[in-house]
C-alpha cells in the first residue's frame, strides 16, 4: 500500500521560507499526480498545488502563485513544496496526496499523508 509522509514544517516568521517534503513508500511520481493541500484553522481544506511528473505539469492556487513552487525527485520518490514569502494566512496543516490519475489532481485518491503543521508568526 502506498504511504506518504510529509516533513519540513515548523514555525517561521512572516516573509520567511519553508520547504515541505512528501516522501512516498515506493515509486510513485511517474504513476500518480501529487497534490498539496492546506487547511487553515477553522477552515476547509483547499488545494494548493499539483504536480504531474509524467506529463510535466504543475499548477497552483491563485493564493500561492509566485510564492510556492512544487517539484519532484523521481530518484528519491519525493515531492517538494518550496514556500517563500510566507504570511500568517499560510498557517495551517499541509497535506500531500496521490491521485490515481497521473495527469491531474482529480478523482480518487491513492493515498494521503498525515499532514504537517506550518505556523507563520512573528
Amino acid at each position: 500500500q502506498l504511504q506518504l509522509v510529509e516533513s519540513g514544517g515548523g514555525l517561521v516568521q512572516p516573509g520567511g521560507s519553508l520547504r515541505l517534503s512528501c516522501a512516498a513508500s515506493r515509486r510513485t511520481l511517474a504513476h500518480y499526480a501529487i497534490g498539496w493541500f492546506h487547511q487553515a484553522p477553522g477552515k476547509e481544506r483547499e488545494g494548493v498545488s499539483c504536480i504531474s511528473s509524467r506529463y510535466m505539469r504543475t499548477n497552483y492556487a491563485d493564493s500561492v502563485k509566485g510564492r510556492f513552487t512544487v517539484s519532484g525527485d523521481n530518484a528519491k520518490n519525493t515531492v517538494y513544496l518550496q514556500m517563500d514569502s510566507l504570511n500568517p494566512e499560510d498557517t495551517g496543516i499541509y497535506y500531500c496526496a496521490a491521485y490515481f490519475k497521473s495527469f491531474e489532481c482529480s478523482g480518487h485518491l491513492a493515498s494521503r499523508g498525515q499532514g504537517i503543521q506550518v505556523t507563520v508568526s512573528s
